[in-house]
């Protein structure tokens, strides 16, 4: 760690810089017109040969990691070097000789005092943002927060769009060169930008990867291993694995990217978490067969396994509900004038409110496609963990009230009609003490029936809590026609559309279905009832409709 033998704040002085002295420059940013308060502030070092940007981590000697810096170097070629250091280790960089090149400023007139300094004026429109900098020339330095106007001279200021600015604050005159330390790291292998910029990206997170082309399918001789649990003939791959320590507040979220590896239909996907809280768990069904599982009646004459909270047994919490297109990928050779299929179909959901079943934990996670084919499906799947300080759904407390989606239907899981009963979904739980803020996590799709069927046509879901409406909403998408790229084998019909253009209870095929969360306020200790009603429609024929629906109670 260099040492600051004198310092200077500048005010009203003029600089000379000779070859040896190097300045620091303490940048401080604003936001319309307020101070962003930070513990780690732009810095840079400059001296007439080069520059430095990073921040005060950067110099620091017992620095945090990564830490990235910009290098500039003052003499021809200029060019901008960007390193970073992941650890005490390794350090990576790529050189920058376009951005220079790019930046046309137009000079306008006036100028302002910032730190004793007379500036002039810049402006420069990037990405459709308008730059302002104020700026010195007459100084044999060149410096700037960031790489905009470093050859303009020292950039004491950088406004974006007037109400974002960064702001030279002070000025010290330091009498050794702690630039030389990165004299070598410059002299490193140089990747190649994208690269670069791809692996600086992956730092900034962590990663936990759950699946890599695993196969979701159909057939009687598939078995599990020491890392993949397979289940209903291999519609069903479930992970045991202990995630690590999640700093609270963070954002977490779940990665799926499927192919088909032989299946032209379009499937419901869920991935989903199974509670160990109670006496009985999912796995139980999983490992013993469905039947094992508590049943769930409302005087339809079916009996519905392991869909509802009892007394010993909390269903599965879903995490994700997904559907596959028609075939991406392995029907792509299939030909249509002007379309060019996509590859591969990507579903990425925030799972942020599950923080406290996730926090340094050891979890089943399972991820479920519905079909019937040999080849059936491809999959990966991974939860990435981006750090941040705010909480987007405040709570701390989780309940897994219903969950009807059939995830064992290839292992006799009944089909979820319960909603052709009056009473619907209706079930009795228990809170043991106050909740706070509670809400509901619900996410509900129709399907089946075809033309007539409630995959087809709106319905109205009403959630009644304690005999009160709460929620009160057909649920419907109208945007499937957008996604005809990702489903080369759906069907064409006489009007001119095909079947994934057609809007649909919810869901379309290639997308994921965002849950809704309803506010339910204060809940008090004690029992409780909550009721889901949807006019299921009447079966005709060999068709069905169903409502695949989960509830997850969320407080504090």
């Amino acid at each position: 760690m260099f040492k600051i033998l004198s310092a200077i704040i500048l005010t009203c002085i003029s600089i000379h810089v000779s070859a040896q002295e190097t300045y620091k420059i303490t940048y401080e940013k604003y936001t319309h017109q307020k101070k962003i308060s930070e513990s780690n502030p732009t810095l840079v070092l400059a001296n007439s040969q080069k520059t430095i940007i990073g921040t005060s981590n950067s110099f620091d000697e017992y620095r945090f990691y990564p830490n990235e810096i910009t290098y500039y170097t003052n003499e021809e070629p200029n060019n901008i070097y960007s390193l970073i250091q992941f650890d005490s280790l390794q350090t990576i960089k790529t050189i920058d000789t376009i951005s220079l090149k790019k930046h046309e400023f137009k000079k306008l007139n006036g100028t302002k005092k910032i730190l004793g300094l007379r500036a002039k004026h810049a402006q420069i429109i990037i990405n459709s943002n308008t730059i302002d900098l104020w700026y010195v020339d007459n100084i044999n330095i060149k410096a700037a927060p960031n790489t905009v106007g470093l050859d303009l001279g020292f950039v004491l200021e950088h406004t974006r769009n007037n109400n974002y600015t960064i702001r030279a604050s002070k000025i010290e005159r330091i009498k050794n060169d702690p630039t030389e330390k990165y004299h070598d790291e410059i002299n490193l292998p140089t990747l190649d930008p994208l690269t670069y910029k791809d692996l600086v990206w992956k730092s900034k997170f962590i990663t936990v990867p759950l699946l890599q082309n695993q196969e979701i399918n159909f057939g009687n001789e598939i078995t599990s291993n020491d890392s993949i649990l397979r289940f209903a003939h291999g519609t069903i791959a479930v992970r045991k694995i202990r995630l690590p320590r999640i700093r609270k507040g963070s954002q977490i979220f779940l990665d799926i990217n499927q192919i088909s590896n032989g299946d032209a239909y379009d499937r419901t996907g869920s991935a989903f978490l199974i509670p160990f809280n109670k006496k009985q768990s999912f796995l139980d069904g999983l490992k013993n067969g469905i039947n094992k599982l508590p049943i769930y009646e409302n005087g339809n004459g079916k009996k519905y396994q392991g869909i509802t909270l009892t007394q010993d047994y909390e269903p599965l919490i879903e995490l994700m509900r997904f559907f596959t297109p028609f075939g991406i990928d392995k029907y792509n050779y299939i030909q249509i004038k002007d379309k060019e299929w996509h590859k591969i179909a990507s579903y990425r959901q925030d799972i942020s409110e599950y923080y406290d079943l996730l926090n340094d934990k050891e979890v089943y996670i399972g991820f479920f496609i519905g079909n019937y084919d040999k080849g059936g499906h491809k999959i990966d799947a991974n939860i990435t963990i981006h750090d941040s300080n705010k909480q987007l759904i405040p709570n701390n407390k989780i309940l897994a009230l219903f969950n009807t989606t059939n995830v064992m239907e290839m292992a006799g899981q009944e089909y979820p009609t319960l909603f052709n009963s009056d009473q619907g979904l209706r079930i009795e739980f228990e809170l043991k003490d106050d909740w706070k803020n509670a809400k509901l996590r619900y996410t509900t799709t129709g399907h089946g029936g075809w033309e007539n069927g409630d995959e087809f046509v709106p319905k109205v879901n009403s959630i009644f809590i304690d005999d009160k409406k709460v929620f009160s909403l057909a649920p419907w998408r109208q945007d499937c026609g957008a996604y005809r790229l990702y489903n080369p084998a759906s069907g064409n019909f006489d009007n001119g559309l095909s079947s994934s253009d057609y809007s649909r209870s919810n869901w379309c095929p290639g997308t994921v279905t965002n849950p809704y969360i309803i506010e339910l306020g204060d809940l008090k200790a004690g029992k409780h009832t909550i009721q889901v009603k949807i006019p299921q429609g009447e079966t005709e024929g060999g068709s069905f409709s169903s409502w695949a629906v989960s509830g997850v109670l969320l407080g504090e």
